[in-house]
């Protein structure tokens, strides 16, 4: 019988592709100081806020353009090795870990928000740039950017995963909230995908395709997505639950009624129990 695999063996098993110096010194004569083979910043790159563990990558670019993105990408395509994205460095899945080898392309630096437009609800940014750098940027427009994931995650990140939040239950998914991205393909390609307008029915869906592909399909270098009005006012509350079937039945009953709600977290009575014990808290403890 065959021992249990954990995730950490899953990856020791992962074979690694070389990545030649030759690519190397040809990164290091395009990109320069943009170009990094410190162990250090291979180190920071090569993990994540997760748990699983993979070697660094062999080299980190830091690009700044998507031209940066298409030309790192098509010079590792030529030497057959991987790319790994970077953006915000705040997943807890292994996403950006180097499992086999390869490269890891960092757009932290394509962190700005390239067109407003307040009266369609969209805006289009960089990759790189945060959702909490993104609200910060558009505010004064009376709009916000909904989708929170619980980490200050890079919208390319956002995108590639799929990521949702609490706010779900009242705006969706990133998959409902991104119109348009800029990509690039595994060959160093430059594709766009989809358009600003709510509705089109022309061709095939590639941004939904792409939204969640999770780096597979290509690297987003811009991403189009929707905007909200925000709220006049917000309120919240805690309810305790008998059990947990009680909780659910009531959430369905109280969005069946029509009310607005924008989140909704269950938490069941151990974490309530640890949440007394580590604040200090008196919550009953029962499902919340």
């Amino acid at each position: 019988m065959n021992a249990p695999t954990s995730p950490s063996h899953l990856l020791a098993d992962a074979p690694l592709r070389p990545v030649p110096q030759t690519l190397i010194d040809a990164l290091l004569a395009r990109f320069g100081a943009q170009c990094s083979t410190a162990l250090a910043v291979r180190e920071q790159h090569g993990r994540d806020e997760g748990s699983l563990k993979a070697p660094p990558p062999s080299a980190v670019v830091f690009a700044e353009t998507t031209q940066d993105v298409a030309d790192a990408v098509r010079m590792a395509a030529q030497h057959d090795v991987p790319v790994i994205p970077y953006g915000a460095g705040s997943s807890l899945e292994g996403h950006l870990l180097a499992v086999q080898g390869g490269i890891s392309i960092d757009v932290g630096r394509m962190n700005r928000v390239l067109r407003v437009d307040a009266d369609d609800l969209t805006v289009t940014v960089q990759p790189g740039i945060t959702r909490k750098q993104l609200n910060e940027a558009i505010k004064d427009t009376g709009l916000f950017f909904p989708i929170d994931p619980g980490a200050d995650a890079s919208i390319g990140g956002m995108c590639a995963t799929r990521a949702s939040g609490t706010n779900a239950v009242r705006y969706g998914t990133m998959r409902e909230n991104v119109l348009a991205l800029e990509v690039v393909t595994a060959s160093g390609e430059v594709i766009r995908t989809g358009t600003r307008a709510k509705k089109s029915a022309a061709g095939y869906d590639l941004t939904r395709l792409i939204v969640g592909s999770e780096g597979t399909l290509g690297l987003i270098t811009e991403a189009t997505v929707r905007l909200y009005p925000l709220p006049e006012a917000v309120s919240a509350a805690i309810c305790s639950f008998p059990s947990i079937e009680a909780a659910v039945r009531t959430v369905i009953q109280t969005i069946q009624l029509g009310v607005p709600i924008a989140r909704v977290e269950l938490i069941d009575a151990n974490t309530v129990r640890m949440v007394n014990t580590h604040s200090k808290l008196g919550l009953r403890e029962e499902p919340l």
